[in-house]
């Protein structure tokens, strides 16, 4: 199967960044939308943004202005740039990926820790 893994989760102050990164790998041949969730503890896990193969994009109002989602097909990466974070922030942030002629797939999570 394919397999999703983020990276660049961490500690953070209030009004700090992050850039979240999650690469696909085994067998490839085209993906379609890019999408990354977070869950916060005690709540359920939530849609952040996603990005098409044709690069339209779509952001959580909550998040609109402060987060940005992108692409590199050349290296089946998809990035979550976080800007002006808050403690709300907080928790694990998830990849989701549709692989075409295969299905949905999810990354195993990176830890965001926003402190105020």
């Amino acid at each position: 199967q394919v397999h999703l893994v983020e990276s660049g989760g961490g500690l953070v102050q209030t009004g700090g960044s992050l850039r979240l990164s999650c690469a696909a790998s085994g067998s490839i041949s085209r993906i379609d939308t890019m999408r990354w969730y977070r869950q916060a503890q005690g709540k359920q896990r939530e849609l952040v943004a996603e990005i098409t193969q044709r690069g339209n994009t779509n952001t959580a109002d909550s998040m609109n202005g402060r987060f940005t989602i992108s692409r590199d097909d050349a290296k089946n990466t998809v990035y979550l740039q976080m800007n002006s974070l808050k403690p709300e922030d907080t928790g694990i942030y998830y990849c989701n990926m549709d692989i075409r002629y295969d299905g949905n797939y999810w990354g195993q999570g990176t830890q965001v820790t926003v402190s105020s």
